[in-house]
């Protein structure tokens, strides 16, 4: 068996499963916000009115929440939900609870791996589509509907069936000016976003495990924009020391069986990998960034679980630094320890040295929300995972999806830009 396999093998009880196995697992971990979180509430209260007992969840302290999406609150329906995620943690004894303003906080998909919420080997659970991220440290993670997570709250388990796996391997390493991110679209833009529907990808090889842990993370966040049911890479040392650093401990990694086969196998040298960038309107309409150097910009936008990891902020720093933005840019750090290193490290001044707009963790933005959505007709360098109409907001607006290296060479220029071509 495979990682994936093998962790639901586990979870269910049995010794064994094969891909298109259904199985009942038990969950280690869930997650809701404050998107997820209210819809995850009238499904209790339909189940009240049903006479179903809601009274009590399985395991509170397996339970957390995430405020993200629409903090600040952007309306009063907004502000509603958050209340509602309040009453609802202290109803249920839910202590692990990142309230905007409160100390840390940040976007669910930060949170799980900065606040090392999952571990190596559990079965995660979320709200969300990107729930996908945290297989980057070993974990079998994945989005799930509004009921389904409803039952998972009250019972502790779900019904699964067991993906196949498509493995990636990455040979080489990547070269200063190429990111994950860079390789995750080269990957979309051959498969296409329906290219592994209920499917599990597995990334390898020497060029993954060059790769830092945020890095990796990039990875298995867009294993959703290929359709996947969940992404997944092999816990290394790297792993365990970045979860360490974090307080994590008494976690049990799960590996591939020596005898284990894959669906299929996708092999890429990293030397072949160049910038990146997915033209609207998705993922998967993948170009070079030198050869669309003449599309002009009204913004540049670095942010959400994709791109504003501090390794992110990192490399922007390196682009920014010395320079003048020509477009409104902005970075909202993915997290509030995020930003605090941030700061510490002094990106933040260079950031505001080069005439950026820095925000607080929220995904507002990248689904369109509030906190700089755009207008019709324009146009945007982004760091998020989707581009399809009106994601980022107007139906007629056009978003480019970019590693954080790309859009801050764009921001400089006004232009998409491929950073090895900034002078």
């Amino acid at each position: 068996m495979n990682i994936t396999e093998k962790i639901l093998a586990r979870a269910s009880g049995k010794n064994n499963v094969s891909p298109d196995d259904v199985v009942f697992a038990n969950v280690d971990k869930a997650m809701i916000h404050d998107v997820s979180g209210p819809g995850v509430i009238k499904v209790f209260e339909k189940l009240a009115k049903q006479g179903i007992s809601v009274d009590k969840l399985w395991d509170p302290s397996k339970i957390w929440v995430a405020e993200d999406h629409f903090v600040p609150s952007a309306d009063k329906v907004s502000a509603e939900n958050i209340v509602q995620l309040s009453k609802f943690t202290k109803k249920y004894g839910i202590e692990k609870h990142f309230k905007y303003g409160m100390g840390q906080y940040g976007i669910c998909h930060t949170l799980s791996h900065e606040e090392a919420m999952v571990l190596p080997g559990e079965v995660y659970v979320g709200g969300d589509s990107h729930t996908n991220t945290t297989g980057a440290l070993g974990a079998f993670a994945c989005g799930l509907g509004h009921t389904d997570v409803a039952y998972v709250l009250l019972n502790g388990k779900i019904w699964f069936k067991v993906p196949e796996t498509y493995y990636f391997k990455l040979n080489g390493k990547l070269s200063e000016h190429v990111m994950a991110k860079d390789f995750i679209l080269r990957i979309i833009g051959d498969i296409g976003t329906e290219g592994c529907a209920y499917r599990a990808m597995q990334f390898g090889g020497t060029g993954i495990n060059e790769m830092s842990v945020e890095e990796r993370l990039t990875l298995t966040n867009m294993t959703t924009e290929a359709g996947a049911k969940n992404g997944i890479i092999a816990p290394d040392q790297k792993i365990f020391d970045y979860l360490g650093a974090r307080g994590a401990k008494n976690f049990t990694p799960v590996y591939d069986d020596a005898n284990n086969e894959y669906a299929k196998i996708f092999e890429y040298e990293a030397s072949e990998l160049e910038p990146l960038v997915a033209k609207p309107y998705s993922p998967e309409n993948v170009a070079a960034a030198r050869d669309i150097s003449s599309i002009e910009l009204d913004k540049a936008y670095i942010g959400s679980c994709t791109g504003a990891k501090l390794e992110d902020l990192r490399a922007v720093a390196k682009i920014l630094k010395g320079r003048k933005v020509k477009i409104r840019t902005e970075i909202l750090p993915a997290a509030i320890s995020i930003y605090k290193k941030a700061l510490d490290e002094g990106l933040v001044s260079i950031f505001l040295d080069a005439g950026v707009t820095i925000g607080p963790p929220t995904c507002g933005a990248c689904c369109g929300a509030h906190m700089g959505v755009l207008a019709k007709d324009e146009v945007c360098v982004s760091t998020t995972n989707r581009n399809f109409p009106g994601r980022m907001g107007h139906v007629e607006s056009k978003t480019y999806l970019a590693s954080p290296l790309v859009a801050a060479a764009s921001a400089v220029t006004g232009k998409i830009t491929d950073p090895r071509d900034l002078k």
